[in-house]
């Protein structure tokens, strides 16, 4: 086990310790000044993802409205309530401010890379589609770099399909262990036969669970956190004051200060809204849109539903209360969150917390898995080894539910995010200047009257494109 420690705590430091945050800082600005901040430009854009005309009635199809609320569910997850808990404990307050930071950064990378997982998505026999970063790699760069999208399936497997599941089920089990004083093993037990009844359906069944699952939990969630911003609202602006000062070490909170606050609402931060790590992306690719780009601001949107609102919440919930003590640890992770909502309005709303918490993991789940099965569907061309993964997920989400703490948890699945990461950022350097012609394209349309632009593959005869996905596109004699 030792060894395996010292494998992970070096591949972490040659990622995270000093190469992935500035590449990540460095990256998503250079997107967000060479693309005219289109993140900010199609904000309003955004909300028409949640309009009835953003479904289909095509049951072999996946709707933007439906990969909005997957990709949401994925990214709103465990890392919403825990992660902030462990950011805010070893990075201080300062440690929200760069959570917020790397998400309005991090609106742009997941826009380009979902807009080329749209754009190089290949149609399957049933009628749907399938891609995500490694079909953009080969079709994008060319099957000489096959190398690097095996590369990043591997490590798409390794830190999403087990490793974040494991902390997933490690959220739930100890939010009721706290609460409701059930044993880990019972819990694991529960949650991994709910995985399976999810799981063993497709990414149908999956993008059905999320429409029922996804607003119940959001609007839940943030329904509790308005009302404790509202019951302390006379402290509010002395906690976002604080903020601000800890993150640019004005006050020091923990040690480490301003260096501290920057390298974990970083780190957390991206652990929790995914952007440029290529994970939503192979979710983005299921959708049935006109054009790649109109997916591209649905994934856009749900980093800031993730980051924005959700994880600032957490915060508030924690900051705005007396059990979190600057500079001390003893309190954690999903524990932290739960007993600073009950000092704030009492002990019911621990039972609140553990229904959201199993909602926002097992939303989370479902997600983790559906990534883990299109990185196999690419690996081995076609469902070869779904069964087990399958069954893999399932035992991970039950170990994982039994392990003793979410740090153990996060030592195996940071070093493999970092190298995620790292793959997916090299490739979309490489691909951007695709991505830029497609949001060239969608402007244009825009700016010549077209309320929904249209993507054309005959536009594009350089790009390898498949055109059965496109049947929107204007056929030509």
């Amino acid at each position: 086990m030792e060894v395996f420690d010292t494998i992970f705590t070096l591949v972490n430091d040659l990622t995270w310790g000093w190469a992935l945050v500035p590449f990540l800082v460095v990256m998503g600005t250079f997107f967000t000044v060479a693309s005219g901040f289109v993140q900010f430009r199609f904000f309003r854009r955004m909300f028409n993802v949640l309009r009835k005309g953003s479904q289909t009635d095509d049951p072999n199809k996946i709707s933007a409205r439906a990969a909005l609320l997957v990709s949401v569910g994925g990214r709103v997850g465990g890392g919403n309530i825990a992660g902030v808990a462990v950011a805010i404990t070893a990075g201080g307050p300062g440690a929200v401010f760069w959570m917020w930071a790397i998400a309005l950064i991090g609106m742009c990378s997941a826009l380009i890379e979902s807009t080329l997982a749209q754009v190089f998505k290949r149609s399957t026999p049933e009628g749907a589609y399938r891609g995500g970063p490694a079909q953009a790699i080969i079709h994008g760069l060319g099957p000489q770099y096959r190398w690097l999208a095996v590369i990043y399936a591997v490590c798409l497997i390794a830190s999403f399909a087990v490793g974040f599941n494991a902390f997933q089920g490690n959220t739930v089990a100890g939010a009721a262990q706290d609460s409701l004083g059930v044993p880990r093993l019972w819990t694991g037990i529960f949650l991994a036969l709910a995985t399976a009844a999810i799981v063993f359906g497709g990414i149908r069944r999956i993008a059905k669970a999320a429409d029922i699952i996804i607003p119940v939990m959001a609007v839940g969630y943030l329904a509790m956190a308005l009302l404790v911003i509202v019951l302390n609202l006379t402290s509010l602006p002395a906690v976002l004051w604080d903020i601000v000062a800890n993150a640019f070490g004005l006050r020091e909170a923990v040690a480490g200060g301003m260096g501290a606050a920057l390298s974990n609402g970083l780190r957390r931060g991206l652990f929790s809204n995914e952007a440029g790590l290529g994970s939503a992306p192979n979710v983005a690719a299921t959708a049935y849109v006109r054009h790649p780009v109109s997916q591209g601001i649905t994934q856009s949107f749900s980093v800031f539903i993730d980051t924005m609102v959700i994880c600032t919440c957490t915060a508030m919930v924690i900051l705005l209360g007396d059990v979190y003590v600057p500079g001390a640890a003893e309190v954690d992770g999903v524990v932290l969150t739960q007993q600073s909502l009950v000092s704030h309005v009492g002990t019911w709303a621990q039972y609140f917390l553990t229904a959201a918490i199993f909602l926002f993991a097992f939303s989370s789940i479902m997600y983790n898995y559906y990534l883990g099965e299109t990185a196999l569907n690419f690996l081995f061309r076609g469902d070869g080894g779904v069964l087990g993964l399958r069954l893999g997920v399932i035992a991970v989400v039950l170990l994982g539910a039994i392990a003793p703490g979410a740090t153990a948890v996060f030592n195996f699945s940071d070093p493999m995010m970092g190298i995620l990461a790292v793959v997916n950022l090299l490739a979309l350097m490489m691909l951007f200047p695709i991505a830029l012609r497609l949001i060239t394209d969608f402007r244009r349309q825009l700016a010549e009257g077209v309320a929904r632009p249209v993507f054309d593959p005959a536009g594009f005869p350089d790009l390898d494109t498949d055109a059965t996905a496109w049947p929107d596109a204007p056929r030509r004699r």
